[in-house]
């Protein structure tokens, strides 16, 4: 679809809330697109080509369209291609492998999730409001899911017969599992955005100039017609070329999220839905019993009247603790180029090959990735994926941003005079 240049505005904006309400609502990747849509500014462009032939619309209206999406019912089929330019595939068998020895057992989510990190996957996605979801990755003979039904949390892994299941906690679905919540329901903060207008008027006041944002044509999504969002990177020295939006032209939700390198070749991440129905699910679909003989794991349980949020809350100083060491963090830059320096405790940077610190199998994939760079600030290895790069120096500083190896190495230079 061809762009239009008609109109051009550029900015970043601070973070909402608007994209953190979509992602618990649809549970599926391509929420993320509404946390891109809330974190940068909006341009005023308009849509007047592509296929299919839509009425025009601003960027503003898109946005504000995408904020105001009440669909809470939807089913479909997922597809979400990774490619971060990581040897993934060996690390990520490792890490799967071990899995059934920890405490949620094979069938565990935060283990079988890793796997959506790298390579192609087909999903199978359900949603009947904020009380039941699903969420199912096909294998070529074997299946896993995960269900969310009110107050019960299952995951089945049918390749290893296994199960967790877990209670959601007390209060989370208004106190017995079975509410609407609206008591408990967390309260915005002052001064948040209210309605959709408020959420971009807010964005628009945020501009800057290091982002663009148009609306670019339109396409078909799943059979949907749809207006296609693009977001660029106006500076230099950023790994990312640009972040695309497919959005429902009927009701606002996004159906496709494509993140592409400034490099150029496969996206870095292409997730969308292949077939998409907003109608409600049938209640069958939450439904789950343990098949019998399988292993069932119950998840560790938090004390009563404790969500994870409070127990975060309660481990956090603890963990805290253990970076007293660290002489703080220190933000380089701006906008898409912005890079984080961290200042590690003792000044010690990564043993050295053969001292016999790192495992052989660990230096062997540490080498892989690292790139050794010498400067103003000593030596150093860049660590580095398509998107993300890290430069840990030998006196034990790391910077690290989406930004290219030399924009790093610029970094610190600078900071070392």
């Amino acid at each position: 679809m061809a762009p239009n240049d008609s109109a051009e505005t550029t900015g970043e904006a601070t973070g909402t809330v608007v994209g953190r309400r979509k992602a618990a609502r649809y549970i599926v990747p391509v929420a993320v697109a509404g946390v891109a849509a809330a974190t940068i500014g909006l341009v005023p462009a308009l849509a007047s080509t592509g296929d299919p032939d839509l009425p025009k619309i601003s960027a503003q209206e898109l946005i504000e369209r995408i904020a105001a999406s009440d669909e809470e019912q939807l089913s479909g089929t997922f597809k979400i291609s990774t490619d971060l330019g990581l040897p993934l595939d060996g690390l990520a068998g490792s890490l799967v492998q071990g899995g059934e020895d920890k405490d949620g057992g094979a069938a565990a989510p935060q283990d079988k999730l890793m796997e959506l990190t790298s390579g192609t996957h087909t999903l199978r996605v359900a949603a009947d409001g904020p009380e039941r979801q699903k969420l199912s990755i096909l294998g070529d003979a074997s299946e896993y899911s995960v269900i969310h039904n009110q107050g019960e949390v299952w995951a089945y892994d049918s390749k290893s017969d296994e199960v967790y299941h877990a209670e959601a906690p007390e209060g989370r679905d208004g106190g017995d599992g079975r509410g609407d919540g609206a008591e408990k329901a967390p309260k915005l903060p002052e001064g948040a955005p209210a309605t959709p207008k408020d959420f971009a008027e807010q964005a628009l006041a945020a501009a800057g100039d290091t982002t663009s944002v148009t609306v670019d044509g339109t396409a078909q999504v799943a059979g949907r017609d749809a207006y296609q969002l693009l977001i660029k990177p106006k500076q230099s020295g950023s790994t990312i070329g640009s972040v695309r939006i497919a959005v429902d032209a009927e009701n606002g939700v996004p159906l496709k999220f494509t993140l592409s390198a400034a490099s150029g070749g496969k996206a870095v991440v292409d997730a969308g839905f292949t077939k998409v129905d907003f109608s409600r699910p049938a209640a069958s679909t939450f439904s789950f019993t343990p098949p019998k003989g399988a292993k069932v794991t119950e998840a560790d349980e938090p004390a009563t009247g404790e969500d994870e949020h409070g127990a975060m809350q309660k481990a956090l100083p603890g963990q805290l603790a253990e970076l007293d060491g660290f002489e703080g963090l220190n933000v380089i830059g701006e906008g898409w180029t912005s890079i984080a320096e961290i200042r590690t405790p003792g000044g010690k940077g990564l043993p050295a090959a053969g001292s016999g610190d790192v495992p052989a199998e660990a230096q062997g994939f540490l080498d892989a990735l690292g790139d050794k760079v010498t400067g103003k600030f000593g030596s150093g290895t860049v660590f580095k994926t398509r998107l993300v790069n890290a430069l840990l120096t030998d006196d034990g500083s790391v910077y690290v941003g989406a930004v290219t190896k030399d924009a790093l190495v610029r970094a610190a230079d600078a900071a070392a005079k």
